[in-house]
């Protein structure tokens, strides 16, 4: 009886740990498998970004617009675009390759 109770706890943990691979592999997937590029919220005229309440609509604070792809660097984007269809999303981890600016 005594190795029966040390069968069950062992196939337990296991059961445990393949749960939470499962759960781990699903997140990676998720977060890999959106067509969508990653956009910012920025001040068209200074490239600034700004904080995402100045893009929403409806906003008394609307003065941004969403840029997509590129990075940030000192508080600018670069390397993306103000077009979202010139913007296409890279694979898990990966970055946006960029268009033009636009303006």
């Amino acid at each position: 009886m005594d190795s029966n109770s040390t069968n069950t706890r062992r196939m337990r943990s296991g059961a445990v740990a393949l749960g939470g691979m499962g759960l781990l592999a699903a997140a990676l997937v998720a977060c890999g498998n959106s067509n969508e590029p990653d956009r910012r919220c920025v001040d068209r005229s200074t490239l600034d970004k700004l904080d995402d309440r100045y893009c929403k609509s409806g906003s008394s604070n609307s003065r941004g617009t969403y840029y997509y792809g590129g990075s940030v660097r000192s508080g600018k984007v670069t390397g993306g675009s103000f077009d979202k269809s010139a913007v296409t999303r890279g694979g898990i981890g990966g970055h946006s390759s960029s268009g033009s600016s636009g303006g």
